[in-house]
């Protein structure tokens, strides 16, 4: 059974996604986070692909210390670094239901530093 933080999160989810979506020249930046770890990711929805992501399990993020503030800040010029290789500098930000505050902010202002415009 849900609860009604997560009910409430997927219906904002929902109406995030019905506004945002992802092409080639402008994926959409997905973003999970779990109470440990963060996820990013950016999709282009038209293919379906997922273009390039980061994590804090990745092999450079499990070497990550500090807060997890810290570590989603990291993922995020991680992120970054992985797009500008592939030549993406544009992209759109889906939080993914979650308030942009903490840690998904964190994510925003690394991305930000390592290159990528939204």
């Amino acid at each position: 059974m849900l609860s009604k933080k997560s009910v409430r999160r997927q219906k904002i989810r929902y109406r995030v996604r019905k506004k945002v979506a992802g092409t080639a020249e402008r994926p959409r930046l997905a973003v999970y986070r779990s109470n440990k770890e963060m996820y990013a990711q950016l999709i282009d929805d038209v293919a379906g692909h997922t273009l390039c992501s980061a994590s804090t399990t990745d092999k450079q993020g499990k070497s990550l210390t500090g807060a997890k503030s810290e570590k989603a800040k990291t993922v995020g010029k991680l992120l970054a670094e992985r797009a500008v290789e592939l030549g993406i500098t544009v992209v759109t930000f889906d939080r993914g239901g979650n308030l942009y505050h903490g840690r998904i902010k964190s994510l925003a202002e690394g991305a930000r530093e390592g290159g990528l415009q939204f």
